[in-house]
């Protein structure tokens, strides 16, 4: 193992650390380890900004504006208030919200839409007088599977779909995901809702 690939491995080794911690935000460890990276010459000078411009950065910036917009123009909470009825059995309840949260972190950020409806669930589980975790975690895994769907979903599927321009040519198109894991999020909602129906 080389020098630099120590120095390498120690400073995310730091990195994680600090993440861990909590105590310092995490864009501001990120940029420092980037510039202790290039101070240590680890990192090229010429490269340190370069990820600033992959098409990966670019589209998850537009799709983080996107969330912002869908959350403060209310639209969100307009479709879960019409839809979401704290009367409805467990099963139900559940394929409705992983539904609705599966369709949003396809065309959001997954971590944005999940953030949005959690309160909702635990309210509609408060109203009907249920445990939320009983609603929670299939919702976090439809939130999962939904960005999946689609190319914009989820930030690994813009850089796979670079990185098959690159090698074959031909980038990955919107929806190619889809089919694959929209099947998976309907077997897993529909199996979830049974399951906790039945329990």
């Amino acid at each position: 193992m080389t020098q630099d690939q120590i120095i390498l491995f120690a400073l995310f080794g730091a990195v994680f650390a600090l993440l861990l911690w909590g105590r310092f935000r995490y864009d501001l460890v990120a940029f420092s380890a980037l510039m202790v990276g290039v101070l240590l010459g680890v990192v090229e000078g010429k490269d340190a900004f370069a990820g600033f411009g992959h098409p990966a950065t670019l589209v998850v910036a537009l799709v983080l504006v996107v969330s912002a917009g869908l959350v403060r123009s209310g639209a969100v909470f307009l479709i879960t208030r019409t839809l979401v009825d704290s009367s409805r059995n467990l099963g139900g309840h559940i394929a409705l919200m992983g539904g609705i949260d599966g369709v949003l972190s396809a065309f959001m950020n997954n971590v944005a839409a999940l953030a949005l409806l959690m309160p909702v669930d635990v309210q509609t589980a408060r109203k009907a007088g249920r445990a939320p975790g009983l609603s929670l975690m299939p919702l976090s895994f439809a939130t999962i599977l939904g960005s999946m769907v689609t190319l914009i979903g989820t930030p690994p599927n813009i850089i796979i779909a670079a990185i098959r321009e690159e090698q074959l040519g031909e980038p990955f198109k919107m929806l190619d995901f889809a089919p694959l894991w929209a099947a998976l999020l309907l077997l897993l909602v529909s199996r979830s809702s049974r399951l906790l129906a039945g329990a």
